[in-house]
């Protein structure tokens, strides 16, 4: 089923899948930087939800796939904009018992820090491969290997992703992360977390998953050996049911 949320005038778009249920959990599934929900590694953990009795909803954060807004326009805090609308859309779900949170990269930072927010609303979190890096970086003054000056921030700095995709970064976005109380809100969680992270990751450093794990009491960290950051053919099928198994 398709769906449409507004959120200060944009239109975001997504989707969600159910099993043939009267009542069930549902997870909430938020993609990374310069993605879309249409990507890989969430439709099959959708799929896999679903056949686990395990409703899922995915979309696009603002300036991403078939949402509205500019990608320049986006920032983490523009995203947890998002992220609480589509919570507070969820909740006013008829068949849903519980909800779940299930975030990859950048949207395993939103996901962790939403799940702070809504403490009271969200049973269970799963982090994949949180970029929580993202304000080291900024500090920094840089973003994916791409350098700039923290004192001179750029208007827009051009990124491309792993399909060769070309996005101008807004500047607001750097000024954004580099003071971003990333630990202290999800620390806020006091529910059942997984983390799982590659030990290999090109694009964000364990050491935030492992700075995760150390500030939130029921957190569980699982590195797997050799994966990247999408996780690799490999170990995706692996950190799906881990995924798959913890919230069931």
């Amino acid at each position: 089923m398709d769906i449409c949320i507004k959120r200060d005038g944009l239109t975001l778009r997504g989707d969600i899948i159910k099993p043939d249920t009267e009542k069930c959990p549902i997870a909430v599934i938020f993609h990374g930087f310069m993605s879309s929900r249409d990507a890989d590694m969430f439709c099959c953990i959708a799929d896999e939800l679903v056949k686990n009795g395990i409703a899922a909803v995915k979309f696009d954060f603002d300036g991403h796939g078939e949402s509205d807004g500019d990608f320049s326009d986006m920032n983490v805090y523009s995203e947890i904009l998002d992220a609480a609308k589509i919570i507070e859309y969820v909740r006013g779900l008829d068949f849903v018992t519980d909800i779940y949170i299930v975030g990859h990269s950048q949207g395993a930072v939103v996901g962790g820090m939403i799940a702070g927010y809504y403490r009271e609303a969200v049973k269970k979190l799963v982090m994949l491969a949180p970029a929580a890096t993202l304000k080291d970086d900024a500090q920094n003054g840089t973003c994916f290997g791409v350098e700039y000056d923290i004192y001179n921030v750029p208007d827009k700095l051009r990124m491309t992703n792993v399909n060769g995709d070309n996005f101008d970064v807004g500047g607001l976005y750097f000024r954004i992360a580099r003071t971003l109380p990333i630990y202290e809100t999800t620390s806020m969680f006091k529910g059942e977390t997984l983390i799982v992270h590659g030990t290999a990751d090109e694009a964000v450093g364990v050491i935030g998953s492992e700075r995760y794990d150390e500030c939130m009491p029921n957190a569980r960290l699982e590195l797997i050996e050799g994966a990247t950051h999408g996780f690799g053919d490999f170990a995706f099928a692996r950190v799906i049911k881990m995924t798959i198994d913890f919230l069931k």
